[in-house]
């Protein structure tokens, strides 16, 4: 749900993650539709104008419905916009509020008690204007039924968070490299107090780099700078996997890529891929994706 003046930032951030898990996955995961209280055409703030269907028109029910206010929010917290959401509420699994859009589930009553952020900017003011609401400065906040974010950049980790529950931290993992997501390295970062989210992202961009010499595990510790049992450990707590698994996994996803959008023979695809021979590259590839390259090739 738009609103004049929205963020076209948060837009796409929004839903190129789930138009990139679809791209990966080969079929149809997650639709849309944009839409406005009353339709018509919503303009950005940066005077993009976008096209949207009204809220009558709407399909009766969905999993997630994000609204996106951005500047002047105060003034679409109308009674009408209230009940418009606590009905929403019963039509779809989860309302998220994305850069602003936590004011008007604030508005609405639908965040007393509960745990909520918001764009940094009106942070402050939020907690003062509902003060049940238990107001958190975190990037996003994501419970069963309920959902806020404070910007672009955060709407687009609260949607790789969403694709990663719902389907697996492998794949999350694969749609945020297609935005580079987590690319840039900083060794010098005090990397052994980081998350287990941020160390999994920075040792997976030092995977794809080393995809056609590949690193030991010891070794890629060492370029990270921390020591082999907390990379592992995190890896386990971050993606339920070890490190050797999501390297191998890179891997071969690099190779069906090469598969599916190049000439290559499958030796070179091996070699770049960091296999020392063709059939290893071959029993490892239908192992993970049920089928031999030359097959997968064939078909696609």
């Amino acid at each position: 749900m738009l609103f004049e003046s929205f963020s076209n930032h948060c837009l796409a951030n929004a839903i190129e993650p789930f138009r990139a898990a679809n791209t990966i996955a080969r079929r149809q995961l997650y639709d849309w539709q944009i839409f406005s209280l009353d339709g018509g055409t919503v303009t950005s703030s940066s005077g993009l104008p976008v096209a949207t269907q009204s809220w009558t028109a709407v399909r009766p029910e969905g999993t997630f419905l994000f609204l996106m206010p951005s500047y002047g929010h105060a003034r679409f917290a109308t009674p009408r916009m209230n009940q418009v959401l606590r009905a929403a509420r019963k039509r779809f699994s989860m309302l998220a509020g994305l850069d602003m859009g936590a004011w008007l589930l604030a508005a609405a009553g639908l965040l007393e008690g509960r745990r909520a952020t918001i764009h940094w900017d009106e942070f402050n003011a939020f907690a003062e204007a509902f003060p049940d609401v238990a107001v958190v400065d975190e990037r996003f906040v994501l419970e069963q039924d309920l959902a806020t974010c404070g910007g672009a950049t955060t709407a687009f980790e609260l949607t790789l968070e969403l694709i990663k529950r719902h389907h697996s931290p492998m794949f999350a993992l694969e749609v945020g490299a297609l935005f580079m997501h987590g690319d840039r390295q900083n060794l010098h970062d005090p990397i052994q107090r980081m998350s287990s989210d941020a160390l999994v992202r920075s040792a997976s961009t030092l995977m794809r780099r080393t995809i056609e010499e590949p690193l030991t595990i010891p070794d890629l510790a060492r370029h990270l700078k921390v020591d082999l049992r907390s990379l592992e450990e995190k890896f386990r707590n971050e993606m339920n996997m070890t490190p050797l698994a999501v390297y191998k996994a890179i891997r071969l996803r690099e190779a069906r890529r090469l598969v599916e959008l190049t000439q290559m023979s499958i030796a070179e695809i091996a070699e770049r891929c960091g296999y020392r021979n063709t059939s290893a590259m071959t029993r490892a590839y239908r192992l993970e994706f049920g089928e031999p390259p030359r097959a997968h090739r064939k078909g696609a």
